[in-house]
């Protein structure tokens, strides 16, 4: 295909980039535009706001976010994908059940994205294939690929192209699927046919702001990183503030509250992709044990894992907290209490500061 390509050439080359997107397990495509203007006002009151905490990143890169050329110079239309990441053995009462976990003290709680490999590698690696199909077809073009590893607009990006709508959580969700799914996008350098945004359907519902657990979402679709569990125990690497902690319960990585709350992801598709099953020890595990895993445990049972990038050190954080909420909670037998101090007492003097300190404070909680 020579660079002055027609409508119908790009109409019958995106009907083949579709194809070959569900061979490579992508559940949905989308094509979006670049001109993100009308995004940027929201994404600076949001960080005037400081909603995102200390992700400094966020501010740093200013409203390069908003503006794909910027980012990767050349592009015109960018190709956005949903990968569904439910595992295939989830079963049909899977949100029951993960709602029942946080009610069981003394059992650590990962978030289901987490329990498997990581999407940044599995996702990226699928869209890179995508790429060099297209390669195939039309020859060497400009293009980048990208999965929550720069600063992009995934969420705007996505509903733009249809492949959902922003929920009052500030998640895309799908009335195919839920939000139960990773977002990716590939920047391409010619231009695709735009494909139709869909409109929202979350109406009078507040379901999400209502079950949050630390009230993160402090309105329609404004989210106070702050408060958020998921930044809280992935991204943020100090003490967590004390009045925060009691809130966070069992939740050691990542927090789905506000998707189990949803409605819409009674929908949530499985995923036949092998990546997605859940690894030993990532659900169902009591806080205890691993809080018995060393550093050496930690990276083996990690490896691959995107709860690898937080550290033996903020893992231990987060386990001493959930340690201390259970602690508190009465709702634990007391040999479990037993094993939950021993736990604790087994990094008293741990040389991290941060997990010291917040040992000593689940301690004194029982």
């Amino acid at each position: 295909m020579t660079a002055q390509r027609t409508q119908i050439d790009l109409q019958e080359l995106w009907a083949q980039i579709q194809i070959w997107a569900r061979d490579l397990g992508l559940s949905q495509i989308g094509v979006s535009g670049i001109d993100l203007s009308s995004a940027e006002p929201g994404l600076q009151a949001w960080l005037d706001a400081g909603f995102h905490g200390s992700m400094a990143y966020m501010e740093s890169h200013g409203m390069k976010r908003a503006r794909p050329a910027e980012l990767v110079p050349g592009t015109v239309s960018v190709i956005t994908a949903r990968m569904d990441y439910l595992p295939e053995d989830a079963p049909a009462d899977w949100m029951d059940r993960e709602h029942a976990r946080s009610l069981q003290p003394g059992e650590a709680v990962v978030s289901v994205y987490a329990r498997g490999r990581d999407y940044h590698k599995v996702l990226r690696s699928r869209l890179q294939k995508l790429q060099d199909r297209i390669a195939e077809a039309i020859g060497p073009f400009g293009h980048r690929v990208f999965t929550d590893s720069a600063p992009v607009m995934e969420a705007e990006l996505a509903t733009r192209s249809g492949l959902g709508w922003r929920g009052k959580h500030t998640l895309v969700l799908s009335r195919e699927a839920g939000s139960m799914f990773f977002l990716g996008e590939l920047f391409v350098d010619f231009a695709l046919p735009e494909t139709p945004a869909t409109s929202s359907h979350c109406g009078q519902c507040t379901a999400c702001m209502d079950l949050c657990p630390t009230q993160a979402i402090v309105g329609p679709y404004q989210l106070d990183a702050r408060r958020c569990i998921s930044y809280l125990t992935i991204e943020h690497a100090g003490p967590i503030d004390e009045a925060l902690r009691p809130l966070i319960g069992n939740r050691i990585y990542g927090c789905d509250d506000c998707q189990l709350a949803c409605p819409w992801n009674k929908f949530a598709q499985r995923s036949t992709v092998p990546d997605w099953q859940t690894r030993e020890g990532l659900a169902g595990w009591g806080i205890a044990t691993l809080l018995g895993w060393d550093e050496a445990e930690f990276l083996r049972r990690t490896e691959g894992s995107a709860i690898r990038r937080i550290g033996h050190a903020r893992w231990l954080r987060n386990l001493a907290l959930g340690a201390g909420n259970a602690l508190a909670s009465g709702g634990i037998s007391p040999a479990d209490r037993w094993a939950l101090q021993q736990a604790l007492q087994a990094h008293v003097a741990h040389p991290d500061p941060v997990v010291q300190e917040q040992v000593a404070w689940s301690l004194a909680r029982a």
